[in-house]
């Protein structure tokens, strides 16, 4: 579903990535996991084609990311660390808008998250919290199930009933043959809900496998706090 190969990402003298390798399976739930400014992001919008590799390549569903980035956006579930809509919106019209701007009918789906997710589709975006903006962005990445989910910080800002409520939906989209890869801060759920993890540290990867073989939480601050080598 995804494939990476050395890819690299500067900006200037900045640091983005730097030689990149991983593969997501279909129907894998992959976690990528770093501190801010380690490189998570900008892997995330390179898969997308929203910013261009300085060298290596990305495919995603089989397609090139910079050549064939709109055919890409069309099939993946995307969802951002931060949710910015339009203020004076109702939360019903972002939702129809995202699906509009598919070509899709995906009024049921819209339907059955929203009530899973508790999200009122009546209130105006302006007066979300930022955890029911999150919910927002839950529902317009996910209703018109795509083949493969990429989210960034997904459950950040959402209550525990609700994490809970995203977490068994997106299970059960996995069983149906979807992929996932995101981006966490939260060590514990990458070690529950994924099946695949990879540690990145300024730009580079240090350690990648299954959960069930890597003790997450240890070996990112073996890592962090210096007791692992890059």
């Amino acid at each position: 579903m995804i494939r990476i190969d050395h890819l690299t990402k500067t900006y200037g003298r900045a640091r983005g990535v730097t030689d990149l390798t991983l593969r997501v399976p279909e129907g894998s739930c992959f976690g990528f996991i770093g501190p801010n400014g380690a490189g998570k992001s900008t892997t995330i919008r390179t898969l997308l084609g929203l910013i261009s590799p300085t060298a290596g390549s990305a495919r995603v569903l089989g397609l090139d990311c910079v050549r064939q980035r709109n055919a890409i956006l069309a099939q993946v579930g995307y969802m951002p660390s931060e949710a910015m809509f339009y203020p004076d919106m109702r939360v019903g019209q972002v939702i129809r808008l995202s699906a509009d701007l598919r070509k899709k009918d995906c009024r049921a789906q819209a339907a059955a998250l929203c009530e899973a997710l508790e999200l009122d589709t009546r209130k105006r975006i302006r007066e979300l919290s930022l955890g029911n903006r999150k919910k927002v962005s839950i529902v317009c990445a996910m209703q018109h199930r795509p083949r493969l989910y990429i989210l960034d910080e997904p459950t950040s800002g959402l209550d525990p009933l609700v994490q809970r409520a995203f977490w068994s939906e997106l299970e059960a989209r996995r069983r149906e043959g979807a992929a996932v890869f995101l981006s966490s801060h939260v060590l514990y759920e990458v070690q529950r809900y994924c099946d695949r993890a990879a540690i990145i540290r300024e730009g580079r990867l240090v350690v990648e496998g299954t959960t069930a073989e890597l003790d997450i939480e240890n070996k990112f601050f073996d890592y962090y706090e210096g007791r692992a080598a890059l």
